[in-house]
């Protein structure tokens, strides 16, 4: 496949003669048929094709770049954007009714009665329930304002109190 030289090799030949040498916590692993390696952090599960320069970490690499990871529990109400859901076809509740709902799910939360994974995916009005509430990393402007500010404004394992959107009432729990 021609030596590994400087200035001799095309972007795949490139990629092959990368060292496999590399920091704590990452593992090579052949992505390709032509053998071409990436690079995977075996703590967050997360890859990429660059050789690592540091040590592998718990924090996603998304959230080490200005993102936030985070689950929700969302409660529509009758004046939601789309007052539906896959739990109901037509939402009737008042936005008064979803705050109560979600401060209930709060106080089963902060008093181990539950957990958030668990209500989220019995309860929350979103798709996102099929992944325990997960909604996975995002940037500011991805999301609805209210929404971005509280995700924002959390500490990695907080919870959030009930925050207002055109969607509904959510509760964020932020994951990293």
């Amino acid at each position: 496949m021609g030596s590994c030289e400087r200035g001799a090799l095309n972007h795949i030949q490139t990629r092959l003669c990368k060292p496999l040498v590399r920091p704590g916590g990452w593992s090579a692993e052949a992505g390709l048929p032509t053998g071409e390696h990436y690079y995977l952090n075996v703590l967050t599960k997360e890859s990429q094709w660059d050789v690592p320069t540091e040590p592998a970490t718990d924090i996603p690499m998304a959230a080490a770049k200005g993102q936030v990871w985070c689950s929700h529990l969302l409660v529509k109400h009758r004046d939601s954007r789309r007052p539906s859901s896959w739990r109901e076809e037509k939402i009737t509740r008042s936005k008064e009714e979803a705050l109560d709902i979600i401060k209930g799910y709060r106080e089963q939360i902060a008093s181990g009665k539950a957990t958030f994974e668990e209500l989220a995916t019995q309860f929350s009005d979103c798709s996102s329930a099929k992944n325990k509430g997960d909604l996975g990393t995002f940037g500011r402007g991805a999301m609805q304002k209210p929404f971005e500010e509280a995700a924002f404004a959390l500490n990695v394992g907080e919870l959030s109190e009930p925050v207002f959107t055109d969607s509904g009432v959510h509760l964020i729990l932020r994951t990293a």
